[in-house]
C-alpha cells in the first residue's frame, strides 16, 4: 500500500497562521503550469518534479517499501549563494520505480537501508536563504523571496535518477529536451492522495 509523503498534520500554531492564508497545503499537487508543477518553465531552467509545500520539519516519509540506493547534499551556498543546505534520498521502489526525496533538512535513514512504506525517510527544509536573493538572481527566484520556501521536492524515475550531469542542478533541467527516464509525478501522487 502506497502511502502519501508528507504527515499532513500541521501543528496548530503554524496551521492557524499559514494554511487559513493559504500558503502551505501539504496535500496540494501544483497542477501544470503552476509554481512548483512538473516541468515548469522557469525560463532558463525546468523543473524536474513537483513541490509539496509543508512548514519546515515536517515529517516526510516513503511512499512505498523499497531500498534506499544513495542519500546527498541536494543545495548548498556553496553551489548558489541563496541556497540553504539540503539534501536528497532516493529509494527503489518494489515496482521497480525511484523516488527521489529532495530539499530536506535532514534525512533519517542510510544508503543499503530497507524502508517499509511510510517509514520515516527525513524532514522537510529551506531550500531558499531569502537574504541572500537579489537582483542577480533568477527573476523567479526573486519572485519567491520572502514566501514560504520550505517544501518537499518530489521526483519520479522510470530507472536510475540523474544526480550530477551538466544539465541537471538542484532539481532544475537546463535543457529544454526532458531526460527519457525522467517521469511526471503528478499522477501518481494524485492516486495516492485519493
Amino acid at each position: 500500500m502506497k502511502r502519501w509523503p508528507l504527515n499532513p498534520k500541521i501543528p496548530e500554531k503554524i496551521a492557524s497562521e499559514k494554511i487559513t492564508a493559504g500558503k502551505i497545503d501539504p496535500v496540494k499537487i501544483p497542477q501544470k503550469g503552476e509554481a512548483g508543477s512538473f516541468w515548469e518553465d522557469r525560463g532558463d531552467r525546468y523543473h524536474c518534479g513537483v513541490d509539496l509545500y509543508a512548514p519546515e520539519n515536517t515529517e516526510v516519509f516513503s511512499i512505498e517499501e523499497g531500498m534506499v540506493t544513495e542519500t546527498g547534499l541536494m543545495t548548498s551556498p556553496e553551489i548558489l549563494l541563496y541556497w540553504n543546505p539540503t539534501y536528497y534520498v532516493i529509494i527503489k521502489n518494489t515496482s521497480g520505480t525511484f523516488c527521489k526525496y529532495g530539499e530536506l533538512a535532514e534525512y533519517a535513514v542510510q544508503k543499503g537501508d530497507n524502508v517499509g512504506s511510510g517509514q520515516l525517510v527525513g524532514y522537510v527544509g529551506m531550500v531558499l536563504n531569502c537574504a541572500k536573493i537579489d537582483e542577480s538572481s533568477p527573476s523567479y527566484i526573486r519572485k519567491l523571496k520572502n514566501k514560504n520556501s520550505s517544501m518537499l521536492h518530489f521526483e519520479l524515475w522510470k530507472d536510475k535518477p540523474i544526480t550530477s550531469h551538466r544539465d541537471y542542478l538542484g532539481g532544475n533541467w537546463f535543457s529544454e529536451e526532458k531526460p527519457e527516464n525522467l517521469v511526471d509525478p503528478t499522477e501518481y501522487l494524485v492516486s495516492i492522495r485519493n
